[in-house]
């Protein structure tokens, strides 16, 4: 049947929890071309109708439970061992001609049933590739004699078999994109696919930043090795050294690679917060003056774009993915992997510009992170692919 077949043409966007996937079907959705978001959840997502959202609660009360009793690495391990069941729930509803996007090792199944059946297959890439992720944090745990995995097995392997059923990747960013290329697939498979930030809530500060404020810095992610946290930790004890006065504020989110490492860094005088909704993220973020995350790998660091978005100067690997809209010396700095002291050094030219007065330039960056560019990239590619039949189109 042809591409262009008023029976062609269908989406299902395929995620255990709700996810940045929820963009891809919201945009799907208002041009008509979705036929269902399926998700492991009580809830939808704001802008997907009933009528076109699938949901499996019951997955989501395991997974709720599990987060409660279990330590991070045994729930992540115990969800992961439930994407069987998502993956079959799904594939009962699919149709052949379907188009499907999903992300690693959550549909299988699924993706066999669409490309035997003439339909096409993206995976929303929200890391590396699988084995760049996997390599990496694993020669980290081994530098911190770390007893577990990166992740599980269990999620690596179907991710790995998940790819050799892929039509495309959905990459957010430059270093996912060198990743995959790096292991063997085409420029052309490759679809842009930047993450959108709520500039609604994610914006400058309207008063003037208080001059008895000192240097304050912030991460608002999770803490884990992945996420480079002993090297940002080292690089606020250099800091401290030129500047005793010197803030850091983190995120009480810790991950069970890491907590034996921070015991080293007891004599920081950390500040902490639970985890936030948006609206009281975004004024936290307002009140520091330099975000700081050297990650070892990320796909498309949000807590970073956030952060720009609020007028934060950043400082970040170029293994981060956000590291595409950071220009050295004017928003941001740009650090090796592992290297606390460019870290701090970074972090102390950040913050000669924010002494200064100096404001980062945000209408560029505003506009290529708004959900109107997203929707209008992610769709066009998806009509150079003569997958969006414009007779179909509301």
């Amino acid at each position: 049947m042809p591409a262009d077949s008023p029976d062609r043409g269908w989406f299902v966007v395929a995620t255990p929890a709700r996810s940045v996937c929820d963009n891809n079907a919201r945009a799907l959705q208002k041009i008509g071309r979705l036929r269902f978001l399926a998700l492991g959840t009580r809830h939808g997502t704001p802008g997907v109708p009933p009528e076109r959202t699938r949901l499996n609660p019951w997955l989501g009360l395991k997974t709720y439970v599990a987060a409660q009793i279990l330590s991070p690495f045994a729930a992540e391990s115990y969800r992961f061992g439930l994407l069987p069941q998502f993956d079959a729930w799904v594939k009962k509803q699919l149709v052949p001609g379907d188009h499907i996007i999903s992300s690693y090792g959550y549909a299988n199944d699924c993706f066999k049933f669409v490309r035997a059946h003439d339909g096409k297959t993206f995976v929303d890439a929200g890391n590396s590739h699988i084995e760049n992720f996997w390599s990496v944090i694993s020669e980290e745990h081994g530098r911190w004699n770390c007893p577990t995995p990166p992740v599980s097995r269990f999620w690596y392997e179907r991710s790995r078999a998940m790819l050799a059923e892929t039509d495309f990747v959905l990459s957010p960013s430059s270093h996912v994109t060198q990743s995959f290329l790096a292991r063997g697939f085409k420029p052309e498979q490759i679809l842009k696919n930047v993450y959108p930030v709520d500039l609604s809530l994610f914006s400058p500060a309207t008063a003037p930043r208080s001059k008895n404020r000192p240097l304050t810095l912030i991460n608002t992610g999770s803490l884990s090795l992945r996420k480079g946290t002993p090297y940002l930790l080292e690089a606020f004890r250099l800091i401290r050294r030129q500047h005793p006065t010197a803030r850091l504020l983190l995120m009480q989110i810790i991950q069970d690679d890491v907590k034996p490492v921070l015991a080293r860094f007891r004599d920081l005088p950390i500040e902490w917060s639970p985890g936030l909704p948006h609206p009281r993220l975004a004024e936290h973020l307002r009140n520091a003056d330099v975000f700081v995350l050297p990650s070892l790998e990320e796909g498309l660091a949000r807590t970073a774009c956030e952060a720009m978005a609020c007028g934060l100067q950043v400082v970040l690997t170029s293994s981060t993915g956000a590291s595409d809209f950071v220009q050295p010396g004017v928003n941001g700095e740009l650090v090796p992997i592992r290297d606390p002291a460019a870290t701090a050094e970074a972090i102390l030219k950040c913050w000669e510009r924010v002494r200064a007065g100096e404001q980062p330039p945000l209408n560029d960056l505003a506009r290529r992170l708004s959900f109107e560019h997203f929707e209008q990239e992610f769709l066009g590619q998806l009509r150079s692919l003569s997958l969006l039949a414009e007779t179909l189109e509301k």
